[in-house]
């Protein structure tokens, strides 16, 4: 990951970080808007100004609702052309809980991905971990235990990127999964400690953890890679 590109994005990554440790709760809009709004303009400049890019934190600060088979999808970020929507974008930072809840997001990923494909649209999807999370307590007030990404977590992912979406619906056009590191601290148990220690140590790096070769259908750590494949596929419409 040397690329400018790549820098930019990991410093958006840790800004939405910190947004979320000032705010105490992963449930606020607060922590998307740098995350959203650096990639809708990273892809603004990418694709020129033909092209009109919908998100949380860039131009009007607004989701844009985007065509489903079944229902309409409210994008994270949304592609536009002449008022004709392109392509639309998800976007999923898990900073917590997340081997608990790591099947309900993969099935929603494919759900959701699948309602935009079938309509004719081209989908994409994002997914950033932290490598090492917090658990917290269902009442939120301790933390519980520490959970650490390794290779079964993403043994779905590993599949999926095997998948041809041409043939599958539910599977995304194009996925990044971008994992990353945070400081290590001393031993926490509750979760205002938690907060209280990284907002001092808010610092991201790029995860180290390995993970077997992904396929074609996700890319691992390079979003400008990942972007470069995005931009092709809408300017390809």
């Amino acid at each position: 990951m040397d690329s400018m590109a790549n820098q930019m994005f990991l410093h958006s990554v840790e800004r939405s970080f910190k947004a979320y440790l000032e705010v105490g709760t992963s449930r606020s809009t607060a922590k998307l808007k740098p995350l959203h709004g650096f990639i809708a303009q990273d892809l603004h400049i990418r694709l020129g100004e033909d092209y009109q890019i919908h998100a949380q934190g860039y131009g009007d600060d607004h989701e844009k609702v985007i065509p489903g088979r079944y229902q309409k999808k409210a994008a994270d970020i949304a592609i536009y052309q002449n008022g004709r929507p392109l392509a639309g974008i998800a976007v999923k930072f898990v900073m917590q809980n997340y081997k608990q809840n790591s099947v309900n997001y993969f099935e929603g990923m494919l759900g959701e991905t699948a309602n935009v494909r079938c309509a004719g649209i081209p989908y994409f999807q994002m997914l950033i971990l932290l490598d090492r999370l917090p658990y917290f307590s269902k009442s939120g007030g301790r933390l519980m235990h520490w959970e650490t990404i390794n290779q079964h977590n993403l043994d779905k992912y590993i599949v999926l990127s095997q998948d041809n979406p041409a043939q599958f619906f539910h599977s995304p056009d194009k996925t990044l999964v971008f994992i990353v590191h945070c400081q290590s601290c001393p031993e926490l148990d509750a979760k205002e400690a938690y907060f209280d220690f990284y907002r001092q140590h808010p610092q991201l790096t790029l995860s180290e953890i390995s993970f077997e070769e992904f396929g074609r259908g996700v890319i691992l750590n390079d979003y400008d890679r990942f972007m470069t494949k995005v931009c092709h596929a809408i300017q390809a419409q």
